[in-house]
């Protein structure tokens, strides 16, 4: 059996069985959902094993209560097959009155959720679970922490990580089980998932059947926008083109809400600060994938395709760091946004944690020119923030691919390399 990596969101998951009844984790299927539920839990059942399917879904509608009988916490592993089971949960932990009684895990979001079903709000945590970070699966050395960053601290680590093993670890993305992987199926296991995507799983989330070359057309469109503020309308554009087909924008957002719902791409939306001068900051969100590799799946792409394509790997590398930063921030009660003024004036993610703390921070592959565009950029919005009306950056990082040291400039920008990074 494989060793269990230590997860960022085993701690989030402990922090929320202690404060509330239940927790659901969401997340892209094969993120490690199950694997990490089980580390906390003394019961489970799991709703899709082949042999009891069936007799799972009738006993969760005649008599649900009795699926949740077991030592606690308990694990009902892919709810989402029978979706009155979270009413169920929901009742139980009212009855109940204790903290930790059960951990909900799925890969998708059940059609119709919102309209028939109880918020949960108050009982029902939810965690939001990613693909593995490269802190997480050991390819980062850790040694920069985000936490110390926004007090301020004064770093210095050698940290020299080749373009070629970034190339690698955008294509292999953060799926645990090609995690100490060979090339080969370290990078199949990406490419199985994007099959999976466009052959089953895009249609069973809502039981509405989407065409499967459509579905390629939509992802490698997409991945053609990732890191861009690109309207739908551009997105739907780029796919009919050269195309007989017609795509109209609600068939679009049909298969974009599918897409959200089984947790495929993850926009990421504007920051909006006080700034010293009324520019108009533009609200619509970045592109992304909720892993990398989707994108290069999508793409066809493989290590050496990027290496001898870097404006795409540039785009594709800010997709790597920006779902990393979500991991991390995460653990540290915060969230990622994205900054475009009219200006152009661009900052590719900002760290803005609850207590009103922010960091400002652009990805760049590398190179001393790249590095200072960066921090030029970082500056001159830094300049822009009106510190009457709110803290000024507490950090502002260039966050490199390849760079040989983590340093502090003497303009207190911080060159980091992200296999250096950590929470």
């Amino acid at each position: 059996m494989k060793e269990y990596l230590p997860r960022i969101a085993d701690k989030l998951l402990e922090e929320r069985l202690d404060a509330k009844g239940a927790v659901l984790i969401e997340g892209p299927k094969w993120c490690g959902k199950t694997t990490t539920a089980k580390q906390k839990v003394k019961s489970f059942i799991s709703m899709d094993r082949p042999d009891m399917t069936r007799q799972y879904q009738q006993m969760a509608e005649i008599s649900p209560n009795t699926l949740l009988k077991g030592e606690t916490p308990r694990l009902i592993d892919e709810w989402q097959i029978s979706p009155n089971l979270w009413n169920a949960v929901r009742y139980e932990v009212d009855n109940r009155d204790e903290f930790g009684q059960f951990i909900l895990t799925g890969s998708a979001v059940p059609n119709g959720f919102d309209d028939s079903m109880h918020t949960g709000t108050g009982r029902i945590s939810k965690l939001l679970m990613r693909t593995m970070s490269l802190f997480e699966s050991k390819d980062s050395s850790g040694e920069v922490s985000i936490k110390d960053l926004f007090k301020g601290e004064n770093i210095s680590v050698i940290n020299e990580t080749s373009l070629e093993k970034i190339a690698f670890f955008i294509c292999r993305g953060g799926w645990p089980k090609a995690i100490g992987l060979d090339e080969k199926p370290a990078l199949f296991q990406a490419i199985d998932y994007f099959d999976a995507i466009v052959s089953t799983d895009i249609s069973r989330v809502d039981s509405i059947k989407r065409d499967k070359e459509r579905t390629k057309r939509l992802l490698k469109s997409y991945a053609r926008h990732v890191g861009t503020q690109s309207s739908l309308e551009t997105i739907r554009q780029d796919m009919l083109a050269n195309q007989s087909d017609t795509f109209d924008q609600g068939t679009l957002y049909s298969y974009l809400d599918a897409l959200r719902k089984i947790f495929v791409i993850e926009d990421s939306a504007a920051w909006n600060p006080n700034l010293r001068s009324k520019t108009s900051i533009r609200t619509t969100e970045t592109r992304y994938f909720s892993d990398p590799s989707i994108a290069t799946a999508s793409l066809g792409m493989g290590p050496n395709d990027l290496l001898n394509d870097l404006n795409t790997m540039g785009f594709l590398f800010e997709n790597l760091c920006v779902r990393d930063l979500r991991i991390y921030t995460d653990y540290l009660d915060g969230t990622v946004y994205h900054y475009r003024d009219k200006s152009g004036l661009e900052c590719d993610a900002v760290i803005h944690l609850r207590n009103g703390a922010y960091g400002l921070i652009e990805i760049k592959l590398g190179g001393d020119k790249l590095i200072e565009e960066g921090a030029k950029t970082l500056k001159d919005l830094a300049s822009k923030i009106d510190t009457k009306n709110m803290f000024k950056p507490s950090f502002m990082m260039v966050l490199c691919a390849k760079a040989p040291f983590a340093y502090k400039r003497n303009d207190d920008v911080y060159v980091i390399p992200i296999t250096a990074l950590r929470p």
